[in-house]
């Protein structure tokens, strides 16, 4: 019986992804705690701290397929912590008391720690797969659209022309440093933890760091320098990066949102028969994947200080802020990679209605291109003289509903100097993009370079 919106029947294909979801179960989890269990038993086996048939019987044994999940249930509810289960289980599977050797020098933490590594190691790939998707799809619009002219907003008001590849390359300037982060976030959390009951190893008497370093090179994890028990700043790390990833979602669907409004009509989600319907409204069709990233994203946030708060941690062992990343690490990944799904998804199929875009811009009779004329009647009267006589003449635009080009060339300290059609060139939108071009062009290169396509 499902309880979180993670699990649910109902909403699981909605907030998570089932691939998301098998990194972070019960399962895995289990099947990683056997990882590490085996892989400790093999190096302590080459280094002669056990018995080689001690190692052979204790590896034959070491198959999730041989746990009993319903007893590691009643271990763990009864001991606090799931790996003396699973750790007993292996134990008494091995014939003459050879078991005795599994878990040799391990503390429940350096397995729980290890295999949470594993854990988040499969999952920061699941990410990145998905910011790649993303950035391909971002990288398409830009190209597609580097020059289509979109009104760029300031404050929710018409502020100048932008185009809208150029607001689709920002975001994806963004997602291509979230990959920079995956990137250098491995270095840093890639790390094994083998280190014993307050992390000195002072129970092997010989071969301590020998094991350490061949446990970490046997499941393709770095070797930690000293300790990490109640060290956690790797762990906080994840959650602020995956915080990160879920603000750059949020502002996109955002836009999406505030774009899809009926006033606006200047992209929509992809149509879907039924998607976005009211149950009352035939009309209505709702920016659905936006609400549900909005939603996924904000707690994922909320997350990432929950990790920090897990990082204020007692002495070498905590008593509490450690089982904090049980609870919110899984849900953070999880919805996550709900909201990368659902923002693919927008991305992937966005309509986008260049005619929209223009008609926005040009609803003000010119009033937008307020900075491009006063701009251009600087260089013949003065720029802060142009502001205000521009300003002056806005203010009567929006009074008397008349388009700003007839009262310009009307103007006699304007029309001195410059003809109507060069104010009309002023006025148009197109003549005013500025550099949008030309940083679309540069984030392209960007996403060429990281991506090679």
């Amino acid at each position: 019986m499902a309880a979180s919106i993670i699990d649910s029947s109902i909403f699981q294909g909605i907030f998570t992804t089932d691939a998301m979801r098998a990194v972070w179960s019960d399962e895995n989890r289990t099947a990683k705690y056997i990882d590490v269990e085996r892989a400790l038993a093999r190096v302590q086996a080459r280094l002669g701290l056990i018995p080689q048939e001690a190692c052979d019987e204790i590896v034959s044994h070491c198959e999730l397929a041989q746990i009993d999940m319903a007893r590691l249930r009643q271990q763990t509810e009864r001991i606090g912590y799931p790996i003396l289960g699973v750790v007993t289980q292996i134990n008494q599977l091995c014939r003459d008391k050879l078991g005795e050797y599994v878990h040799w020098g391990a503390t429940t933490q350096d397995i729980t720690d290890t295999a949470t590594v594993l854990q988040i190691r499969e999952a920061l790939q699941l990410v990145d797969d998905e910011l790649v998707a993303i950035a391909k799809a971002l990288g398409k619009l830009a190209k597609d659209h580097r020059l289509t002219p979109v009104i760029g907003r300031s404050n929710l008001q018409q502020a100048i022309p932008v185009t809208f590849g150029y607001k689709m390359a920002g975001i994806l300037a963004s997602v291509l440093r979230h990959r920079e982060r995956i990137a250098q976030l491995r270095e840093r959390v890639l790390v094994g933890e083998f280190a014993g009951a307050a992390g000195t190893l002072a129970s092997l008497e010989s071969g301590a760091m020998e094991t350490q370093a061949g446990l970490c090179a046997e499941l393709g994890l770095a070797q930690p320098v000293i300790a990490w028990h109640t060290i956690r700043d790797n762990i906080a790390e994840v959650g602020a990066v995956l915080g990160l990833i879920g603000g750059t979602l949020g502002k996109l669907s955002t836009d999406v949102k505030l774009m899809m409004q009926t006033e606006v009509g200047e992209v929509y989600e992809p149509y879907h028969h039924g998607r976005g319907s009211s149950s009352t409204m035939p009309q209505k069709r709702n920016p659905i994947s936006s609400a549900y990233t909005h939603g996924a994203i904000s707690v994922v946030r909320q997350h990432a200080a929950a990790l920090m708060d897990a990082m204020v941690a007692d002495h070498e062992r905590s008593t509490g802020p450690w089982q904090i990343e049980w609870i919110v690490l899984p849900e953070s990944f999880c919805l996550l990679a709900g909201a990368l799904k659902q923002m693919r998804t927008v991305l992937e199929g966005l309509e986008v209605d260049p005619a929209a875009m223009r008609r926005n811009i040009e609803m003000t009779q010119g009033l937008v291109m307020s900075e491009a004329v006063m701009m251009g009647l600087g260089r013949f009267i003065g720029r802060e003289y142009a502001h205000d006589l521009v300003y002056d003449l806005c203010r009567e635009s929006l009074k008397t509903q008349r388009p700003l080009l007839d009262l310009l060339a009307e103007h006699p300290q304007i029309n001195a100097h410059v003809s109507r059609e060069q104010l009309l060139a002023m006025l148009d939108p197109a003549n005013y993009l500025g550099q949008s071009g030309v940083m679309v062009d540069r984030v392209l290169a960007e996403l060429e370079r990281q991506l090679g396509a």
